[in-house]
């Protein structure tokens, strides 16, 4: 599977578990895939878990990127050791804020022409209000995705940002795992 262009956020490394902390909630985010479907997330008809990467800055963007592959053989295709005993949704959400939002039409169509099959369902474009995200989860730099796995009700369980590497790909599969 190739890398998708997407004109979205990413950087910083770091995680950071939330702790039995589920007060944290995830507010309902409606958006649309590449072939104009609209997504709810969480899904109130899913029963598992979500795991949701989200950027809002333009040098964001190829660092979501990095994540799409592993993310999606892990958590859809289900390449791994543990990977069939969760049924957990998978989305990358770039969020079009500011002066971004004349880009989204151009940025859409591109997606279409490039992505990759397998990846085109998991990439959910939004272009709304930004604020309960970028405040109520705190995501206070343009230049780095944060990841989120969520339980049924929009609970975050487990919080994670920045660069992919293989242990933070470990520590959502061990939330995964758990819930």
């Amino acid at each position: 599977m190739t890398r998708s262009k997407l004109l979205v956020p990413a950087l910083i490394t770091g995680i950071l578990l939330i702790s039995g902390d589920t007060t944290k909630r995830f507010t309902p985010l409606t958006g649309e895939t590449a072939e104009g479907r609209s997504v709810t997330i969480p899904d109130p008809g899913h029963d598992g878990p979500t795991v949701v990467g989200m950027a809002w800055g333009k040098q964001a963007g190829p660092v979501l990127e990095d994540w799409m592959e592993p993310a999606y053989l892990r958590f859809v295709a289900k390449h791994g050791l543990f990977a069939q005993a969760y049924d957990a949704q998978v989305y990358f959400v770039p969020l079009f804020v500011g002066a971004n939002k004349a880009a989204y039409g151009a940025t859409l169509k591109k997606f279409r022409k490039s992505a990759t099959p397998e990846v085109v369902d998991h990439v959910v474009f939004y272009k709304d209000d930004p604020q309960p995200y970028l405040d109520g989860l705190g995501m206070p730099d343009k230049a780095t995705p944060y990841f989120f796995v969520l339980d049924r009700e929009g609970r975050v369980l487990y919080r994670t940002e920045g660069r992919f590497s293989e242990a933070k790909l470990e520590a959502i599969e061990a939330v995964l795992l758990e819930s």
